[in-house]
Parts: structure tokens; sequence; C-alpha cells
């Protein structure tokens, strides 16, 4: 009985200083107290956070399931630094890591300690329906497909309006297919890990490219191409996962996780020669993998009830380890080592330093 009394004294306070936070924030008295922690961010995170966020609201009694939103890590972020106070999300999700820009956004709002936590490691494919050919690729024929502009087929050190429309005109040894590939918006982790870790290293497979000026490279690797050819898909991943069904001919990207979820629907292409599969992403023989992470606003802790047990639920064994349950969604697991590091950050609530990783 007194430790049931001590819980509901502890959560009475929360609700005060909830309230009392918001209305700092806000200015105002009228800000509402929030008992739930609210999530938004990441379209590749969403899976793995919702499988937490489940399993965290059936286990404990004292807190409500966390709200989580699928906006895109950019627009996760975004929202995330727009202040401190219940009207502003606890954690964003990201596919990426926060950058020094959004940091300083941040900063500006008042949200200056921020804790982040890696959760482990995905790889972003380019799939299709599995009753369609299977692709064979490497970086510099899927950069050729999706640039805006491409070094001149003629030899010349200059760029030119990407000519090609079909893959077999990149390599004959390609399915005779328009280029169309259903990917995901700018506002997107993905779509920010795929222009570096895709469209820079194939561009980059061309010496003269690769020797221009930064600024210079970037236009010419990061500028990918508008419809027909590329075709933002939006945000869920499971909704392009059905397009791709409904036309074979098709390519999507996204996350690794969505692959091994759909995988009696749809197919990843091999990317210079090896399989987008568990092993291969784990061992970093997979050319396009990258970390997964979440960002938590530490002002916050103390007043929404849960965040640090939701933050030990995800970053337990039994979640996020070896042989943890969001290894069957599709989670890469960080290595021991890497893992016994980020579970003391996320238990003492280790403020980011964005020169470590």
């Amino acid at each position: 009985m007194e430790n049931a009394q001590q819980a509901m004294r502890i959560r009475r306070l929360a609700y005060v200083l909830l309230a009392a936070l918001g209305a700092a924030v806000a200015g105002t008295g009228h800000a509402q107290a929030r008992d739930t922690i609210s999530i938004t961010g990441s379209s590749t995170v969403y899976p793995f956070a919702t499988v937490v966020a489940e399993r965290f609201g059936r286990r404990n009694a004292n807190f409500k399931t966390p709200k989580i939103e699928s906006t895109g890590s950019g627009g996760g972020i975004k929202a995330f630094c727009a202040g401190v106070g219940v009207e502003h999300p606890d954690i964003a999700n990201s596919s990426r890591r926060i950058t020094a820009s959004e940091v300083a956004d941040c900063a500006k709002n008042s949200v200056t300690a921020i804790v982040e936590v890696k959760i482990g490691y995905d790889g972003i494919v380019l799939a299709n329906a599995k009753t369609a050919p299977h692709y064979q690729l490497t970086l510099r024929e899927i950069y050729l497909a999706l640039a805006q502009d491409v070094p001149d087929p003629a030899g010349t050190q200059k760029l030119v309006p990407n000519p090609f429309t079909k893959w077999s005109q990149i390599n004959s040894s390609l399915p005779a297919d328009d280029i169309e590939v259903l990917g995901p918006p700018p506002t997107s982790g993905t779509r920010d890990a795929f222009n570096e870790l895709v469209m820079e290293a194939g561009c980059k497979t061309f010496a003269w490219v690769a020797a221009l000026p930064r600024a210079e490279q970037l236009a010419a690797c990061h500028t990918l191409r508008e419809a027909p050819h590329y075709i933002d898909a939006g945000e869920n991943d499971n909704l392009l996962v059905q397009k791709l069904e409904k036309n074979p001919r098709q390519l999507g990207i996204f996350g690794y996780s969505f692959l091994e979820q759909n995988g009696d629907k749809v197919q990843g292409a091999h990317i210079n020669g090896v399989a987008p599969e568990f092993d291969s992403i784990a061992a970093g023989k997979y050319p396009v993998s990258r970390p997964l992470f979440f960002y938590v606003k530490k002002a916050h802790v103390r007043v929404i009830p849960g965040i640090r047990e939701y933050l030990a639920e995800f970053m337990s064994d039994g979640a996020s380890g070896e042989f943890g349950y969001l290894t069957d969604v599709g989670l890469i697991p960080l290595t021991a080592q890497e893992r016994a590091a980020v579970q003391t950050q996320a238990k003492d609530l280790v403020e980011l330093q964005l020169g470590s990783h």
C-alpha cells in the first residue's frame, strides 16, 4: 500500500511539473499536462519504435503506450527542435544522424540538452515485385539511372541532361524496362542516406567528377531526376510495397526491415554483387547500410512520465540485443561492445556531442 501511495505521489508531482513546464514555454497558463510520451520522425525507425512502445505499454501499468507519428527524419527533427514544452515531441526517430545545422536550430529554440541513442543498423534496398526480373546493379548504374545530369556518354568531361530512359541503355544485361523508381521525399532520412551512400558513391566512380570542388560534386551527385524516372512516393513504406505489387516493372527504395517483412511480395536487388540480407548488412559487406537513431529531449525526462523506462526497454538485450525481438522485424543489432556503450549513454542521459559517434 505504501509503495502504491508513493507511486501515486510521484505521478501527481510529474503532472504538476508537466503543467508548469508547458505554461512556462507557452507563456500562458492554458497548456495542458501530457502523460503520454510523444515520438515523431523516421518512417524507417517507426516500426521498431512501435513494437517497443506496444510492449512498453503492456508491461508498465503505470505508463501509457507512447504516441508515435511517422513524418520522416527531417520533419521529425524539425518538430523536435521547435521548442521545449508539452506541445513539442519528446523523442525524434531518425534514419540518419542529426546535423550540426539542426542542432543549431534546436538551440535557437532552447532545446540545448539532447541525448542521442543509436539503436542499430539498417540497409537501404532497391526492390521490385517478386513476379518481375531480379536486378543485379552496381552503384554506378543506379547513379546513371537516377541522376538529373550525368557524365557525357560520349566521353567528354562534362555533365549532360540524363539521356537514359531504360535500364538496358545503361547496361545491356539489365531488363529493357523503363526507369521508374519510387523513392522517399526530401524530408526523409532514407533519401539523405541514399544520396550519400548510393548516388554519391556511384557518382565518384567517375574520377573527374570525384575531383570536382565539393559544391559541384554535391550538385552532380545528389540531384535526382523527376517523374516519371524518380517518383516521390511519400513516407509510407507499406504503401510503397503495395504499389510495387501493382506495377511489377517499377522499383522502390526503402529500408531493409520492410523487405524483411514483405519477403513474400518483393525482392531486393543485389548491389555490387551483394544481396541485401541480415548477415551481409551485419558484417558490413552490403554497400548500402546506415545506423539508426532516436533523440531525446532531456528537459522532458523529469516531467513526461515513462521516458527513462521507455529508453530502458528499447535498449534492453531483449529488445535491440543480438537475439532481441526487434531483430524479428529487421533491425540489425549493434555489436556487443557498441551496445554496452550506448546502453550506458541512454541510462545516464549523456548529452550529444556532435564530434563523437
